[in-house]
Protein backbone atom coordinates (compact mmCIF):
# COMPACT_ATOMS: atom_id res chain seq x y z
CA UNK A 1 0.00 0.00 0.00
CA UNK A 2 0.77 3.21 -0.60
CA UNK A 3 1.30 6.10 1.78
CA UNK A 4 1.42 9.49 0.86
CA UNK A 5 2.04 12.55 3.52
CA UNK A 6 0.68 15.72 1.91
CA UNK A 7 -1.06 16.36 -1.42
CA UNK A 8 2.60 16.66 -3.35
CA UNK A 9 3.56 13.47 -2.41
CA UNK A 10 0.42 11.85 -4.42
CA UNK A 11 2.70 10.97 -8.07
CA UNK A 12 2.56 13.00 -10.50
CA UNK A 13 0.35 11.01 -13.61
CA UNK A 14 -2.07 9.43 -10.38
CA UNK A 15 -5.43 8.40 -12.45
CA UNK A 16 -8.95 7.91 -11.21
CA UNK A 17 -9.75 6.78 -8.11
CA UNK A 18 -12.42 5.17 -5.73
CA UNK A 19 -11.91 7.49 -2.56
CA UNK A 20 -13.02 7.58 1.18
CA UNK A 21 -12.15 10.59 3.55
CA UNK A 22 -12.41 10.63 7.52
CA UNK A 23 -10.23 10.29 10.54
CA UNK A 24 -11.06 7.21 11.21
CA UNK A 25 -9.73 6.98 14.40
CA UNK A 26 -9.36 3.54 15.34
CA UNK A 27 -10.60 2.18 11.82
CA UNK A 28 -13.96 0.53 14.13
CA UNK A 29 -15.86 -1.87 12.56
CA UNK A 30 -18.66 1.00 11.05
CA UNK A 31 -15.76 2.35 9.36
CA UNK A 32 -14.84 -1.09 8.02
CA UNK A 33 -18.19 -1.17 6.25
CA UNK A 34 -17.10 2.48 4.78
CA UNK A 35 -13.41 1.15 3.65
CA UNK A 36 -14.62 -1.89 2.59
CA UNK A 37 -17.07 -0.65 0.67
CA UNK A 38 -14.76 1.42 -1.16
CA UNK A 39 -12.42 -1.14 -1.61
CA UNK A 40 -14.96 -3.03 -3.41
CA UNK A 41 -16.29 -0.52 -5.71
CA UNK A 42 -12.91 0.16 -7.02
CA UNK A 43 -12.19 -3.58 -8.09
CA UNK A 44 -15.10 -3.51 -9.66
CA UNK A 45 -14.30 -0.42 -11.25
CA UNK A 46 -10.88 -1.31 -12.25
CA UNK A 47 -9.16 2.09 -10.39
CA UNK A 48 -6.86 2.09 -7.02
CA UNK A 49 -8.92 2.62 -3.74
CA UNK A 50 -7.70 5.70 -1.29
CA UNK A 51 -8.44 6.63 2.01
CA UNK A 52 -7.87 10.41 3.18
CA UNK A 53 -7.09 10.94 6.44
CA UNK A 54 -5.78 13.98 8.86
CA UNK A 55 -2.64 14.73 10.71
CA UNK A 56 -3.22 16.20 13.62
CA UNK A 57 -6.83 15.45 14.46
CA UNK A 58 -8.72 18.66 13.11
CA UNK A 59 -10.54 19.63 16.46
CA UNK A 60 -6.97 20.33 17.65
CA UNK A 61 -6.46 22.94 14.94
CA UNK A 62 -10.15 24.07 15.03
CA UNK A 63 -10.37 23.98 18.88
CA UNK A 64 -6.41 23.69 20.55
CA UNK A 65 -6.39 21.59 23.61
CA UNK A 66 -9.42 19.66 22.38
CA UNK A 67 -7.33 17.01 20.60
CA UNK A 68 -9.29 13.91 21.43
CA UNK A 69 -7.61 10.53 23.09
CA UNK A 70 -6.54 8.43 20.03
CA UNK A 71 -7.22 4.82 19.34
CA UNK A 72 -4.36 4.16 16.72
CA UNK A 73 -1.67 6.07 15.38
CA UNK A 74 -1.30 6.64 11.70
CA UNK A 75 1.19 3.76 11.08
CA UNK A 76 -1.66 1.54 12.84
CA UNK A 77 -4.20 2.97 11.08
CA UNK A 78 -2.84 2.13 7.72
CA UNK A 79 -1.53 -1.53 8.81
CA UNK A 80 -5.73 -2.11 9.07
CA UNK A 81 -6.68 -0.20 6.15
CA UNK A 82 -3.98 -2.52 4.06
CA UNK A 83 -5.66 -5.62 5.58
CA UNK A 84 -8.66 -4.25 4.34
CA UNK A 85 -7.42 -4.00 0.90
CA UNK A 86 -6.97 -0.20 0.70
CA UNK A 87 -4.45 0.97 -2.00
CA UNK A 88 -3.38 3.98 -0.91
CA UNK A 89 -3.28 6.36 2.12
CA UNK A 90 -3.41 10.31 2.23
CA UNK A 91 -2.59 11.76 5.05
CA UNK A 92 -3.09 15.51 4.66
CA UNK A 93 -1.41 17.73 7.36
CA UNK A 94 -4.67 19.64 8.96
CA UNK A 95 -3.07 23.33 9.17
CA UNK A 96 -5.03 26.46 10.54
CA UNK A 97 -5.01 27.79 6.54
CA UNK A 98 -6.27 24.13 5.27
CA UNK A 99 -9.07 24.53 7.72
CA UNK A 100 -10.27 27.26 6.47
CA UNK A 101 -10.81 25.80 2.50
CA UNK A 102 -14.64 26.09 1.44
CA UNK A 103 -16.28 23.09 0.45
CA UNK A 104 -16.34 23.34 -3.08
CA UNK A 105 -12.46 24.24 -2.65
CA UNK A 106 -11.79 21.17 -0.99
CA UNK A 107 -13.51 19.25 -3.22
CA UNK A 108 -11.00 20.54 -5.89
CA UNK A 109 -8.19 21.06 -4.51
CA UNK A 110 -8.22 16.97 -2.77
CA UNK A 111 -10.88 15.38 -4.88
CA UNK A 112 -10.87 16.53 -8.40
CA UNK A 113 -7.43 18.16 -9.19
CA UNK A 114 -5.34 15.77 -7.07
CA UNK A 115 -6.91 12.31 -6.98
CA UNK A 116 -8.78 12.94 -9.74
CA UNK A 117 -11.80 10.89 -7.95
CA UNK A 118 -14.60 8.80 -9.85
CA UNK A 119 -16.78 7.55 -6.70
CA UNK A 120 -16.87 8.65 -2.95
CA UNK A 121 -17.96 6.56 -0.63
CA UNK A 122 -19.01 8.05 2.90
CA UNK A 123 -20.65 8.17 6.03
CA UNK A 124 -24.08 10.12 6.45
CA UNK A 125 -22.41 12.49 8.34
CA UNK A 126 -19.42 13.14 6.98
CA UNK A 127 -18.87 17.17 6.93
CA UNK A 128 -15.60 18.95 5.27
CA UNK A 129 -14.29 22.18 4.27
CA UNK A 130 -14.68 25.59 6.61
CA UNK A 131 -16.85 24.92 9.63
CA UNK A 132 -18.00 21.77 8.40
CA UNK A 133 -20.34 23.88 5.98
CA UNK A 134 -19.98 20.83 3.64
CA UNK A 135 -21.76 17.40 3.92
CA UNK A 136 -22.68 14.52 1.86
CA UNK A 137 -25.65 16.54 0.14
CA UNK A 138 -23.52 18.95 -0.99
CA UNK A 139 -20.59 16.71 -2.36
CA UNK A 140 -23.53 14.41 -4.50
CA UNK A 141 -24.50 17.78 -5.78
CA UNK A 142 -21.34 18.63 -7.37
CA UNK A 143 -20.16 15.18 -8.61
CA UNK A 144 -22.11 16.04 -12.05
CA UNK A 145 -19.89 19.42 -12.69
CA UNK A 146 -16.44 17.42 -11.25
CA UNK A 147 -17.02 14.06 -13.17
CA UNK A 148 -17.39 11.98 -9.59
CA UNK A 149 -20.90 9.96 -8.03
CA UNK A 150 -21.35 9.25 -4.67
CA UNK A 151 -22.23 6.47 -2.16
CA UNK A 152 -23.29 6.77 1.12
CA UNK A 153 -23.00 3.89 3.48
CA UNK A 154 -24.89 3.22 6.54
CA UNK A 155 -21.94 2.98 9.17
CA UNK A 156 -24.48 2.65 11.89
CA UNK A 157 -23.27 -0.68 13.68
CA UNK A 158 -24.56 -1.71 17.26
CA UNK A 159 -23.88 -4.36 19.77
CA UNK A 160 -23.78 -4.86 23.57
CA UNK A 161 -21.22 -2.13 23.91
CA UNK A 162 -22.20 0.75 25.09
CA UNK A 163 -25.87 -0.40 26.60
CA UNK A 164 -26.43 -0.65 22.65
CA UNK A 165 -25.46 2.79 21.62
CA UNK A 166 -24.28 2.97 17.64
CA UNK A 167 -20.46 2.32 17.15
CA UNK A 168 -18.47 5.20 17.04
CA UNK A 169 -14.88 6.26 17.87
CA UNK A 170 -16.76 8.58 20.68
CA UNK A 171 -18.38 5.32 22.43
CA UNK A 172 -15.04 3.68 22.01
CA UNK A 173 -12.62 5.95 23.79
CA UNK A 174 -15.24 6.42 26.48
CA UNK A 175 -15.22 2.69 27.05
CA UNK A 176 -11.62 2.50 27.07
CA UNK A 177 -11.33 5.56 29.62
CA UNK A 178 -14.04 3.51 31.94
CA UNK A 179 -11.89 0.48 31.72
CA UNK A 180 -13.93 -1.76 29.65
CA UNK A 181 -11.74 -3.24 26.68
CA UNK A 182 -13.63 -5.95 26.57
CA UNK A 183 -17.01 -3.47 25.20
CA UNK A 184 -14.02 -1.40 22.81
CA UNK A 185 -13.17 -4.72 21.47
CA UNK A 186 -16.73 -5.31 20.40
CA UNK A 187 -16.67 -1.80 18.11
CA UNK A 188 -13.07 -2.45 16.72
CA UNK A 189 -13.06 -6.06 15.87
CA UNK A 190 -10.35 -6.82 17.97
CA UNK A 191 -8.56 -5.59 21.30
CA UNK A 192 -7.60 -1.78 21.72
CA UNK A 193 -3.61 -1.57 21.90
CA UNK A 194 -1.48 0.66 23.15
CA UNK A 195 2.17 1.48 21.65
CA UNK A 196 5.15 2.65 22.59
CA UNK A 197 9.00 2.50 23.20
CA UNK A 198 10.13 0.25 26.26
CA UNK A 199 11.73 2.90 28.61
CA UNK A 200 13.49 2.46 31.99
CA UNK A 201 11.80 2.71 35.16
CA UNK A 202 12.05 2.00 38.81
CA UNK A 203 12.30 -2.16 37.95
CA UNK A 204 10.31 -3.14 41.31
CA UNK A 205 8.36 -5.31 39.21
CA UNK A 206 11.61 -7.04 38.14
CA UNK A 207 12.59 -7.05 42.59
CA UNK A 208 9.05 -8.40 43.04
CA UNK A 209 9.90 -11.05 40.14
CA UNK A 210 7.60 -9.51 37.87
CA UNK A 211 9.52 -7.87 34.98
CA UNK A 212 7.79 -5.27 33.32
CA UNK A 213 8.00 -3.68 30.09
CA UNK A 214 7.28 -0.37 30.71
CA UNK A 215 5.60 1.56 27.84
CA UNK A 216 6.27 5.29 26.82
CA UNK A 217 3.03 5.83 25.09
CA UNK A 218 2.97 7.98 22.12
CA UNK A 219 0.85 11.51 22.47
CA UNK A 220 -2.81 11.12 23.29
CA UNK A 221 -2.98 7.76 23.43
CA UNK A 222 -6.34 6.82 24.61
CA UNK A 223 -5.30 4.47 27.63
CA UNK A 224 -7.89 2.23 29.83
CA UNK A 225 -8.58 3.43 33.30
CA UNK A 226 -6.19 2.85 36.39
CA UNK A 227 -6.04 -1.46 36.71
CA UNK A 228 -4.75 -4.50 36.25
CA UNK A 229 -5.62 -6.43 32.92
CA UNK A 230 -5.54 -9.27 30.87
CA UNK A 231 -3.80 -9.20 27.38
CA UNK A 232 -0.74 -9.35 25.07
CA UNK A 233 2.57 -7.76 24.36
CA UNK A 234 4.00 -8.04 21.26
CA UNK A 235 7.94 -6.90 20.39
CA UNK A 236 9.86 -7.89 17.80
CA UNK A 237 6.66 -9.64 15.82
CA UNK A 238 6.00 -11.94 19.00
CA UNK A 239 3.09 -12.17 20.67
CA UNK A 240 3.40 -13.17 24.28
CA UNK A 241 0.11 -13.50 26.57
CA UNK A 242 0.74 -10.57 29.34
CA UNK A 243 -0.31 -8.94 32.89
CA UNK A 244 -1.05 -5.46 32.34
CA UNK A 245 -0.94 -2.68 34.64
CA UNK A 246 -2.19 0.83 34.39
CA UNK A 247 -2.03 3.56 37.09
CA UNK A 248 0.25 5.24 39.32
CA UNK A 249 1.59 2.48 41.21
CA UNK A 250 0.00 3.56 44.59
CA UNK A 251 2.17 0.53 46.49
CA UNK A 252 4.62 2.62 46.10
CA UNK A 253 3.45 6.52 46.53
CA UNK A 254 3.80 6.83 42.48
CA UNK A 255 2.34 10.06 40.41
CA UNK A 256 2.91 8.85 37.37
CA UNK A 257 0.59 6.97 35.26
CA UNK A 258 2.12 3.95 33.61
CA UNK A 259 1.64 1.37 31.19
CA UNK A 260 3.48 -1.81 32.61
CA UNK A 261 3.22 -5.31 31.09
CA UNK A 262 4.40 -8.69 32.35
CA UNK A 263 4.90 -11.09 29.48
CA UNK A 264 3.85 -14.58 31.68
CA UNK A 265 6.62 -16.90 32.36
CA UNK A 266 8.83 -15.30 30.16
CA UNK A 267 12.74 -15.16 31.24
CA UNK A 268 15.49 -12.83 30.38
CA UNK A 269 13.50 -10.72 28.26
CA UNK A 270 15.20 -7.63 27.35
CA UNK A 271 13.17 -5.22 25.43
CA UNK A 272 14.65 -1.94 26.71
CA UNK A 273 14.49 0.53 23.51
CA UNK A 274 12.06 -1.37 21.34
CA UNK A 275 8.60 0.04 20.04
CA UNK A 276 5.90 -2.74 21.66
CA UNK A 277 2.67 -2.85 21.54
CA UNK A 278 0.05 -3.93 24.34
CA UNK A 279 -3.14 -5.72 23.32
CA UNK A 280 -5.89 -5.46 26.28
CA UNK A 281 -8.35 -8.17 26.30
CA UNK A 282 -10.22 -8.02 29.71
CA UNK A 283 -10.32 -5.79 33.04
CA UNK A 284 -9.15 -8.06 35.98
CA UNK A 285 -9.55 -5.34 38.65
CA UNK A 286 -8.97 -2.12 39.83
CA UNK A 287 -5.94 -0.39 41.06
CA UNK A 288 -5.28 -0.79 45.03
CA UNK A 289 -2.76 -0.64 47.73
CA UNK A 290 -2.12 -2.98 49.77
CA UNK A 291 -1.05 -3.03 53.46
CA UNK A 292 2.14 -5.18 52.91
CA UNK A 293 4.39 -6.50 50.45
CA UNK A 294 3.35 -9.87 50.63
CA UNK A 295 -0.11 -9.11 50.16
CA UNK A 296 0.99 -7.44 47.15
CA UNK A 297 3.14 -10.48 46.10
CA UNK A 298 -0.41 -12.29 46.80
CA UNK A 299 -2.15 -10.43 44.42
CA UNK A 300 0.30 -10.14 42.01
CA UNK A 301 0.34 -14.08 41.84
CA UNK A 302 -3.36 -13.83 41.42
CA UNK A 303 -3.59 -11.57 38.90
CA UNK A 304 -0.68 -13.51 36.59
CA UNK A 305 -2.97 -16.35 37.43
CA UNK A 306 -6.63 -15.20 36.87
CA UNK A 307 -4.73 -13.25 33.57
CA UNK A 308 -3.07 -16.10 31.90
CA UNK A 309 -6.55 -18.21 32.56
CA UNK A 310 -8.54 -14.82 30.42
CA UNK A 311 -6.12 -15.21 27.76
CA UNK A 312 -6.42 -19.31 27.13
CA UNK A 313 -10.11 -19.07 27.22
CA UNK A 314 -9.86 -16.47 24.58
CA UNK A 315 -7.45 -18.53 22.12
CA UNK A 316 -9.86 -21.44 22.63
CA UNK A 317 -12.90 -19.35 21.93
Amino acid sequence: MQCWRGLEDIPEGWGRSVVTIGSYDGVHRGHQLIIGRAVERARELGVPSVVVTFDPHPSEVVRPGAHPPLLAPHTRRAELMTELGVDAVLILPFTAEFSKLAPTEFITKVLVDKLHARLVIEGPNFRFGHKAAGNVTLLAELGPTYDYGVEVVDLFVSGEAGGGEPFSSTLTRRLVAEGDVAGAAEILGRPHRVEGIVVRGAQRGRDLGYPTANVETLPHTAIPADGVYAGWLTANGEVMPAAISVGTNPQFDGTERTVEAYAIDRVGLDLYGLHVAVDFLAYVRGMLKFDSIDDLLVAMAADVKRCGELIAASERA
